[in-house]
């Protein structure tokens, strides 16, 4: 959502300036502060298929800041553990759930790819755009199923390029995604190999053209304190690589889906 692309540390530094909250707001109908592209609508539409009753213990991975975890946690009253590495995201993040949250919360700094929990003791998962920033995605889905108890509940957003795309489309794919977009094989086959069962699978990529859409705008409405704020280097480059994001899902080869899994 920031200045930097998957260097969530750096973004955190960013995401508390007005015009970043502001653009926040424009794109995602929220200001948590966040790196994905989750929407509030989606978040609201999606997190029902979690389940979640007052007491549940969710997992969120790759929590930055706490969207949507603190969100949907705080609507169904679960127990919510944050986890993931940037410190700066995790204290907003604690601080955030101890004002919003009734039920009790944790903030972890760890790997999504070692989780440092006990086998079975999560009642639901959900990250949003944490696997295309991630080299270790088969590891990070075992790890998943291990700390998740049968029949848990797995929700989570990703962006990929289209399937069966090759020389240059794939490419341009690639380096318009996040670092890790490119994966091997399919995230079906990923999840039937680390022990999750396949339950829905949604095309949000018309959505995401329109928060891409709405990024380009905001940015060049913020132009100002942006420029002021980053330098024209750093804000143009963001530009420049928001466009292509945009210019790449606009031609199909950048997708963006959800997906629900049940621990077997």
């Amino acid at each position: 959502m920031s200045a930097s692309c998957c260097d969530f540390a750096a973004d955190y530094e960013f995401n508390d300036h007005p015009a970043f909250a502001r653009l926040e707001q424009r794109v995602l109908g929220c200001a948590y502060g966040g790196t994905s592209w989750t929407t509030r609508d989606q978040a609201d539409r999606y997190a029902p298929l979690l389940g979640l009753a007052a007491g549940d213990r969710l997992l969120e991975l790759g929590s930055g800041a706490g969207w949507p975890g603190i969100y949907v946690a705080a609507k169904s009253g679960a127990e919510l553990t944050m986890l993931d590495l940037p410190l700066n995201a995790l204290s907003r993040a604690r601080e955030r759930a101890a004002e919003e949250l009734p039920a009790a919360s944790a903030a972890i700094q760890a790997s999504a790819a070692a989780l440092p929990f006990t086998d079975h003791v999560f009642d639901a998962i959900e990250h949003s755009d944490v696997l295309c920033c991630l080299p270790e995605k088969r590891e990070m889905l075992a790890e998943c199923r291990r700390v998740a108890r049968p029949g848990t509940p797995m929700l989570f957003y990703v962006i990929a390029p289209a399937p069966g795309l090759r020389g240059a489309d794939i490419i341009e794919a690639t380096e318009a995604g996040p670092p890790f977009v490119d994966l091997d094989g399919s995230y079906e086959k990923m999840l039937a190999d680390t022990g999750w069962k396949l339950l829905q699978r949604d095309d949000l990529t018309p959505d995401y053209l329109e928060t891409l859409q709405r990024m380009v705008a905001g940015l060049q409405e913020e132009s100002e304190p942006l420029l002021d704020l980053l330098g024209e280097e750093e804000f143009t480059g963001m530009l420049q690589r928001r466009r292509r994001q945009v210019g790449a899902v606009e031609r199909g080869i950048l997708l963006r889906e959800l997906y629900l899994a049940e621990a077997t």
